[in-house]
């Protein structure tokens, strides 16, 4: 794994683009979790489904005949490297959320992206505490934290060579 960091940089900081990669993808937090659940508890259904159903028919539409078999094959296979996707980007966004150093940052991050409340209920549930702008720049200040964290581990040169 080559990491391209500036020579003589211990630590790297993640660019914009990486800080706005890491919200996306926390952003998405909640339901690769659910997807990854549903898939875990229901991986030999959604096999049979795709061997029964018309989803294997044709995965292309411009097919006039298909393998229905083989479609089926390919959407199983489709279905379990998503899955492993999922996998790999909520292990490594719960390891960089882990290494957020301050204690409101952290806690601001989990409630938002890791429980999955929406922006309004966040900025409720803090608002005794501190005031909408800090919670705001305590979510932000959270993100980027975890993406010079990910960059750090590497992440984003993994991320990018698989697509």
């Amino acid at each position: 794994m080559a990491m391209v960091w500036g020579q003589g940089e211990l630590f790297p900081t993640a660019n914009k683009q990486e800080i706005q990669r890491t919200k996306f993808l926390l952003g998405k937090y909640t339901n690769m979790i659910s997807l990854m659940r549903d898939f875990e508890q229901f991986e030999e259904d959604l096999r049979q489904v795709a061997i029964d159903g018309e989803v294997a028919r044709r995965i292309d539409q411009d097919d006039l005949h298909a393998d229905k078999t083989a479609n089926a094959t390919i959407l199983i296979e489709k279905q379990r490297w998503v899955y492993q996707q999922y996998k790999f980007y909520t292990d490594q966004l719960r390891r960089a959320w882990a290494l957020i150093q301050d204690v409101d940052e952290k806690r601001a991050n989990e409630y938002r992206y890791i429980q999955g409340y929406s922006p309004k209920e966040t900025l409720l549930f803090f608002r005794r505490s501190m005031s909408d702008s800090t919670i705001r720049r305590k979510i932000d200040d959270g993100i980027e934290s975890m993406a010079n964290s990910l960059k750090l581990m590497g992440f984003f040169e993994q991320d990018d060579a698989e697509y």
